[in-house]
């Protein structure tokens, strides 16, 4: 499969986070460049939860409850336990310091996108992205040709999609060892007078089964192991700890309008 920027091509699909995505070209786009944005990561404040790759289980699992949904399954890291917030970008549009900033969100505005019709990927920019303009302080083209800069973005995107294929292997792994259930987060808030009030539900998901993955025998752990799919697993289960810690971040955060 090709990954190539290019004019022409019907692109497909809608991705999380962009508004206006367009196939990169040195015609429709050789003037623009990026600057600097007083809200750097504004674009993905909405963002409740978004894809990961298994390769970040480990640092994101610091951070964020991962989980999966949708389908086919894609690993997710919850960054709000409501919709249409992000607990860890600031209303200044800033990345909470220390927190793990996923490659989903750090690609943007660069894509891969689906050429109808054709077997390649078409390397895309969102349009409507804020940071990049007319002049812009770091070209996107020099002399008709992609800009260092945007050959990194480039290299970028076609090594997300490495992971991204990498990552429907686990989770082929995970089906075919049956190790997937659903399960159920709740909070038990406590009342005036320090007594335990009704628990409340905060996610219905699909995640790994403790259960299911002691069951397994001795000879497919030791496979896990070898691959380095075990301590994914295990980061991933380690990683529900954080439903404590979005609970909290909630609790100082009034809910934005419309979520």
């Amino acid at each position: 499969m090709q990954t190539v920027p290019q004019p022409e091509g019907q692109i497909s699909g809608n991705v999380l986070l962009y508004t206006k995505p367009e196939p990169l070209s040195a015609e429709l786009h050789g003037a623009l460049g990026l600057i600097r944005s007083p809200r750097p990561f504004a674009y993905a404040s909405a963002a409740h939860a978004v894809p990961l790759h298994v390769t970040e289980f480990g640092p994101a699992s610091l951070t964020y409850p991962i989980i999966f949904g949708g389908e086919p399954l894609a690993p997710l890291a919850v960054m709000s336990i409501r919709s249409n917030e992000n607990l860890f970008i600031s209303d200044q549009g800033e990345f909470e310091l220390g927190a793990y900033v996923p490659a989903f969100i750090r690609r943007w505005p660069f894509v891969l996108a689906n050429d109808d019709g054709q077997q390649k990927l078409i390397v895309c920019i969102d349009r409507a992205a804020e940071v990049l303009a007319v002049g812009g302080e770091v070209p996107l083209f020099e002399n008709g040709q992609p800009s260092s800069f945007t050959q990194q973005a480039i290299q970028f995107c076609t090594d997300f999609e490495t992971e991204r294929r990498r990552t429907d292997q686990f989770v082929q792994t995970l089906k075919s060892l049956d190790l997937l259930e659903n399960k159920q987060t709740t909070f038990t808030p406590r009342e005036p007078d320090g007594t335990a009030g009704a628990p409340i539900q905060l996610a219905d998901y699909i995640a790994v089964s403790e259960e299911k993955l002691a069951a397994l025998p001795a000879s497919k752990l030791a496979e896990l192991n070898t691959t380095g799919a075990l301590r994914q697993i295990y980061a991933h289960l380690t990683s529900a700890l954080n439903w404590e810690r979005l609970v909290a971040k909630t609790t100082t955060r009034p809910p934005v309008a419309n979520a």
